[in-house]
């Protein structure tokens, strides 16, 4: 009796893992996949909004960080990861 009640408890385990890494784990590694993809294919002239809800336009990649054109004069730089994502002209 014992061992049926340690296998089905390792069963429960198991099958609670699996429910936990395809609902939540997976959908936010692709998720995440899919953002840096989006940094990678940024360029100048794209329009983007950062995670703060700013609009702007690039003007300037760096390794690092973007600067985005947010009104006539102002210029902000920006970390790639603030860049929530662009908006489809």
């Amino acid at each position: 009796m014992t061992d049926t009640s340690a296998f089905s408890s390792l069963f429960f385990i198991f099958f609670f893992f699996l429910f936990f890494y395809f609902i939540l784990i997976l959908p936010q590694r692709r998720k995440e996949k899919e953002h840096q993809q989006m940094i990678a294919s940024l360029k100048k002239g794209d329009k983007v909004i950062t995670t703060g809800g700013i609009f702007g336009t690039v003007v300037n990649i760096k390794e690092k960080t973007v600067v985005l054109k947010v009104d006539d004069n102002t210029r902000i730089e920006f970390l790639k990861s603030a860049i929530s994502r662009k908006i489809e002209k």
